[in-house]
């Protein structure tokens, strides 16, 4: 399985979705480790293992297998981030926000190679899972170490394809009429 084979499977009524998932697989702003780690990172975030797989088999093309495991971390790290910092900012109290995290986050750390790579992953799957202070975080990460706006776009882009194309997997597996 690959991403034209789930491609194939969006219903028409995600035919939007359709063509971007087939736009957002090349990026001319991102490198080929840029874009394939945002793909497996937002795939893993989206919960869907259907296209999880699938990109996961693309992705193995473009990626080492070191690449591969470490998006999978860094997406995997970031939902446990995502939940506490999105907390911490919807409650709003100070205290919260003074308070050591006291979570493990190695994923994210590393040798200074690649780590702007690990910011963008981590960008994008802050996007999907909806944590403000996270997304700003990174985005001011990656912005103080020279990306681009045009690379947060395009990872932002590919977290939202991929978003909406686990939506509507999930959404055509729950109510077939919906082909």
């Amino acid at each position: 399985m690959n991403i034209d084979s789930i491609r194939e499977r969006l219903p028409d009524t995600a035919k939007d979705i359709r063509l971007n998932l087939g736009n957002v697989s090349r990026s001319e702003h991102l490198s080929e480790r840029q874009l394939w780690g945002t793909l497996v990172a937002t795939a893993l975030a989206v919960r869907c293992p259907e296209l999880a797989a699938a990109i996961d088999a693309e992705a193995a093309e473009h990626l080492s297998e070191a690449d591969l495991q470490l998006a999978k971390s860094v997406a995997t790290t970031m939902a446990m981030n995502n939940v506490y910092y999105r907390f911490v900012h919807l409650l709003g109290k100070p205290e919260y926000s003074q308070l050591p995290a006291r979570l493990r986050m190695q994923a994210l750390g590393g040798p200074e190679e690649g780590k702007l790579d690990r910011e963008l992953w981590a960008l994008a799957v802050s996007a999907v899972n909806g944590c403000g202070m996270c997304v700003q975080a990174h985005e001011a990460v990656l912005a103080a170490g020279g990306v681009s706006s045009l690379q947060i776009q395009d990872a932002v882009r590919i977290a939202a394809t991929v978003s909406a194309a686990a939506t509507a997997l999930t959404s055509c597996a729950a109510s077939p009429s919906t082909n």
